[in-house]
This record gives C-alpha cells, structure tokens and sequence, in this order.
C-alpha cells in the first residue's frame, strides 16, 4: 500500500488562480467498494478545469473564459457554478484527465488489476447508477487527478496496451472523449465538417476524430497555428477570424463541429446545409448568441449539445489508441507544482494541443 500522505493540488474555491492552493500533506484516497486506487502518472489541463475553478457554467457569467480565466469574476454564483448545475464541494482536487498506474483496489475488485497503466473515463457513470444524460465528472463532483494519487470506480478505468507515453495517454480523455461525443452525437460520416477552434485540445482531438471517420476537414484557427493544424491531418484551414459565409458560401457544410460560439455564431447555420447537424461542446468566446429561428426551421437543421456520453465513446477511444490510430499533440509538460504556469500559458492560447502536469514520483 502507499504512503497515507501525497503532493495534490486543491481548489478551495471559485475564483482567480489563487483559489489553487499546492499541499504536501493530503491524505491518500481509500479505494472503496468496486472501486481502485491510481498513482498519477500524469493528468491533462483542460477548459474545463480553469471553467470549474472560475464558476464560469454559472448562468450569471455572460463573458468568455479568457476574461476570467485568470482572476476569476465577480457575478459566479456558487449555487449552479458547476457541470452538474449543482453546488461544487470545497476542497476539491481537479483534473479530469489522469492516467497512471492502479496501486491498490477496493472490495470486490480483482487484485491482478495492480500494476495495471490506465485512463479514467473522465465522465463517470457509477455514482448515478448509469443513469441516461446524468454523469459525475472526474475532478468536478469528485477528486481528480491533480494529485499523486486518486481513486476511480474500477469499471471506467481502463487498461490500454500501446505504445504511447504517459503524458500522451492523460491528453486523451476529455478532449478526445469530448470529440468523438461530438461525433457520434452528429453521426459524422464521410462529409464535409466545420471544426471551430481547431488547435485547442478538443479541436485538435475532433479533427483527428473526423479524419479518421473519412470526412473532410475544415479547420478555423488562428494562421500561425494552420500548419500544426493541417499536419493534425485537416483538409482545409481557414482564419479564426475569417467571414465564414464569404470564405466557404452558404449551405457548403454538412456538419459543423464548434467549440467556439460567441460573436461569429450566427454564421455557423448560414453555412450548413438544408438538413445539416451542429454540435457544441464548449464556448470559450462566450456563451451568449444570437439564432435566427426562420434559419434553424427553414433549413431543417439539428442543434445537439454535447455533454453527456454513452459508454460505446469511451470505449472507441481505448480501442482507436490501441490500434495506433490516434496520438496527441503535446504542446508543454508542468511539474504539478507550476500548475498555475501551465493554466497562465493555457490561457494565452498561443499553443497547439495540451499542457499536461506531472506529480511528483512517489517515494515508498
């Protein structure tokens, strides 16, 4: 068994990245039933975590996620300042990315799992019995993997037997679950797809995702990121403030993919066309839009959002790494302790793929 205390990083509050407090003394995690106990490896930085420490799902933030990100906002209201639309419990650990190495298991699951290395489906379906369009998500409703050790429910952590590193497999999780999500909620097949905000994490995953689904990409980001983004294998970059009407038509797109919305939003079903399918996961430039109704009924289109994921997602993934059909683009590696670093430089957006943190190594 491990130490009883581990290095993790808590969040003691919404707010600016102040509320990221570095400890030396928390107690190690106790698998419980059915569940197992992970040493980190490494985990991921998402939007998510910087959205979640900032309260920015509160209905009382209109803004994007930069303009808080780094000091948080003064309107949150904690009441539903979460994913779940319910209250978070301080202190909590984030990181919803995390892949590591099982070191003990709870009752009932078999001890030939220890040693195993594995990812954590990031948005867990056992604390709410499976229930449909209800999850808890990893480093959100429970303790995540910013840490150097943390628990997970034994059934949605999954061994994987490639060949890639461990900071590659903690990219994996969110943005690529998030992505195929996307995807599958789209039924994205070998047609032509808008992907909004093409050198995050999630956009990079989506047009790897859609790549591999045989469609043909179209990538808006910022130009100096284009060539990052093409070698990703996208078919067609335009400019992240590029006229989408003038650069691509009307009705030119079967499926648009926006992680984006905000002020360009209401060009996004202009270019769709008649019967076309949007998606969306996130809205970094703001949550606030304008539709016009005559648009969405005249042109039979579908608007889906994305956060809930059946469980064939996950299990795609797992099965796309093992094939060798899917590696991250790591753009930055963190010791846990520059956490505040890393979320500064994510903020920036001047990088091409994901920052991931490394704890420090256990010492038995």
């Amino acid at each position: 068994m491990p130490k009883e205390h581990m290095v993790g990083v808590q969040l003691i509050g919404h707010g600016g990245i102040e509320k990221l407090e570095y400890r030396t003394d928390l107690p190690v995690p106790v698998p419980a039933e059915g569940e197992v106990l992970i040493e980190v490896a490494a985990a991921g930085v998402n939007n998510t975590d910087i959205n979640t420490r900032i309260g920015w799902y509160s209905k009382a933030v209109v803004t994007d996620t930069e303009t808080g990100g780094a000091d948080g906002f003064d309107t949150v209201d904690d009441d539903d300042a979460s994913w779940s639309g319910t209250p978070l419990t301080f202190p909590r650990i984030q990181g919803a990315d995390v892949c590591g190495y099982i070191a003990a298991v709870g009752e009932g699951v078999d001890p030939a799992r220890i040693g195993e290395r594995v990812i954590v489906r990031n948005m867990l379906r056992s604390y709410v019995d499976y229930r449909p369009f209800e999850c808890w998500t990893l480093g959100s409703e429970c303790d995540g993997g910013f840490a150097q050790f943390c628990v997970a429910p034994s059934r949605e952590t999954y061994a994987v037997n490639c060949g890639l590193e461990d900071v590659e497999l903690a990219a994996i999780p969110c943005a690529y679950s998030t992505a195929e999500g996307m995807l599958v909620r789209a039924n994205l097949g070998g047609e032509i797809v808008l992907i909004t905000g093409a050198s995050g994490g999630v956009g990079s995953a989506a047009v790897q995702l859609a790549k591999r689904r045989g469609a043909y990409v179209i990538a808006q980001c910022a130009s100096s990121k284009a060539a990052a983004v093409m070698e990703l294998g996208a078919d067609r970059v335009v400019g992240r403030d590029a006229d989408l009407v003038n650069e691509l038509g009307k009705n030119s797109v079967d499926v648009v993919i926006d992680l984006v919305a905000g002020p360009q939003w209401p060009s996004l079903p202009e270019v769709l066309r008649r019967g076309g399918r949007y998606a969306t996961a996130g809205a970094i430039a703001g949550p606030i839009s304008q539709i016009d109704i005559r648009t969405l009924y005249l042109k039979d289109l579908t608007l889906l959002g994305c956060t809930f994921q059946e469980d064939e997602v996950f299990e795609n993934l797992v099965r796309y790494i093992e094939a060798g059909e899917i590696r991250p683009l790591i753009a930055a590696t963190y010791p846990l302790d520059q956490i505040a670093r890393a979320q500064e430089n994510f903020l920036a957006k001047a990088h091409t793929g994901q920052f991931v943190l490394i704890p420090p190594q256990v010492i038995s």
